[in-house]
């Protein structure tokens, strides 16, 4: 009996140790590599938005905190892009097609922009029924209370007037 409830205390301590979001990192398709298989997604739970984007509008760069974002390409043609997270900061971009799709890793900075002549639609999944959302202008130039101008001013290597220029549009 002592060692039945050794074994099960041993193992009730082990449902504490779990990894909550267990993706740590993103791929890249390698469109050149032999290799063609694709990791499978988990869609359960995903929250959806349609996109509509006039000719030549843009999503801002954003990221969403808790979740990753799929992406899909309605109608029209849309360039796509993220930042890899420091120090390497390298964009990756891709223009997509009507039924093409991205993946947006989860808390990277990202955008998307029509390139076509005309109207573009899509329609975004995200992995989280919050999955938050940061619009980086907003957040770095149009906080409130603002930002110190000297502060930014220092951070973008400008002068503090261009700054105050910039925040006078938030």
């Amino acid at each position: 009996m002592l060692s039945l409830a050794v074994v099960l205390l041993t193992f009730s301590c082990l449902a504490f140790a779990y990894e909550p979001s267990p993706l740590q990192d993103f791929s890249v398709a390698d469109t050149t590599s032999p290799d063609t298989g694709s990791p499978g997604l988990n869609t359960l739970g995903v929250s959806m938005v349609r996109l509509d984007f006039a000719p030549w509008a843009i999503n801002p760069p954003h990221t969403h905190p808790q979740a990753s974002e799929i992406f899909t390409v309605l109608e029209g043609s849309l360039e796509v892009g993220f930042v890899t997270s420091n120090p390497e900061s390298h964009l990756i971009t891709k223009v997509l097609k009507k039924v093409d799709v991205f993946v947006f890793p989860v808390g990277l900075v990202h955008f998307q922009r029509n390139v076509g002549y005309g109207n573009a639609m899509a329609l975004a999944a995200l992995s989280s029924q919050n999955p938050g959302a940061i619009t980086i202008a907003n957040a770095v130039v149009g906080s409130n209370p603002s930002n110190g101008s000297h502060i930014l001013a220092k951070a973008f290597q400008v002068d503090k007037q261009i700054v105050e220029q910039i925040q006078f549009k938030f």
